[in-house]
């Protein structure tokens, strides 16, 4: 039987012609991987013609840095990456989770772990990634510190990393009650009770997390709508704006990399 032509390429998708002289292949016409090219840069360049998106990732990606820096200023972007595998994986978890106190939260766990596809690996992605985005971003901002970076005109980016940096440990504390074991369980009691210590806000913030005054069925889901929805939905929020005054107030030198002085300048000045 003839076989059925495929269907036309919508116009947007179609390649653009060759230039003369070019005839691809050799035959006139263009290769599939040719075809392909052509095709993928006339979609970016539909887009680009109604988003104007083009200038805005130049001015992201292409951009001047200091000299004399050094893998100590990959931290940031180290802390980033942890953080989109702790939403990758959160997300996956979030799958087959069931934040019931009754006994579904535990089954749910030990299902991910024990039975779920590749369960016990995300879940062990999930609960190390944790552990090393803190540790990676007391790192970064340790760097920032020590090398001076806080200072004018960069202190509201210092300002969104340190909320940042409380907001990570927010995460970690409210995702360690979820597997609602006996572990987690007196644990989070034991955090929820220091917090209750504090001035002013402490027992208002500790009503909160429990939601109510004692420790029951609705703490837990309490705990995983904020460690699920509230705390990544701000932290997202805050590394767009932490990564926009990066870009533009841009890098600062290392402390040990001395200014320039223009030539102007030297010659005026003699």
């Amino acid at each position: 039987m003839p076989r059925l032509p495929a269907p036309p390429l919508p116009k947007i998708l179609q390649p653009q012609p060759k230039r003369p002289g070019d005839n691809g292949d050799g035959n006139g016409t263009m290769t599939p991987l040719e075809a392909a090219t052509e095709a993928g840069i006339t979609v970016v360049d539909w887009i680009d013609e109604r988003t104007s998106l083009s200038g805005g990732i130049r001015w992201l990606m292409f951009r001047k840095v200091p000299r004399g820096i050094n893998w100590f200023y990959t931290l940031g972007s180290a802390t980033l990456f942890a953080f989109l595998n702790q939403a990758v994986t959160g997300v996956f978890l979030a799958m087959y989770y069931r934040p019931d106190a009754s006994g579904g939260a535990y089954e749910s766990v030990r299902y991910i772990t024990d039975d779920a596809f590749l369960g016990a690996f995300v879940r062990a992605m999930h609960k190390w990634g944790a552990s090393v985005m803190i540790i990676l971003i007391f790192l970064h901002m340790g760097r920032v510190f020590f090398f001076g970076a806080y200072k004018y005109p960069r202190e509201l980016t210092w300002i969104i990393g340190v909320v940042l940096l409380i907001l990570t440990l927010a995460m970690g504390f409210t995702g360690y009650l979820l597997p609602f074991d006996e572990r987690s369980y007196w644990a989070t009691i034991v955090g929820v009770n220091i917090n209750g210590t504090g001035p002013f806000i402490g027992p208002y913030l500790s009503d909160f997390l429990r939601a109510g005054p004692e420790f029951g069925a609705t703490t837990l889901s309490r705990f995983y709508a904020i460690h699920m929805l509230l705390i990544p939905g701000l932290i997202a929020v805050l590394i767009g704006l932490h990564l926009y005054l990066i870009t533009k107030l841009g890098i600062s030198a290392p402390p040990w990399i001395k200014a320039e002085e223009e030539p102007e300048l030297r010659e005026a000045r003699v």
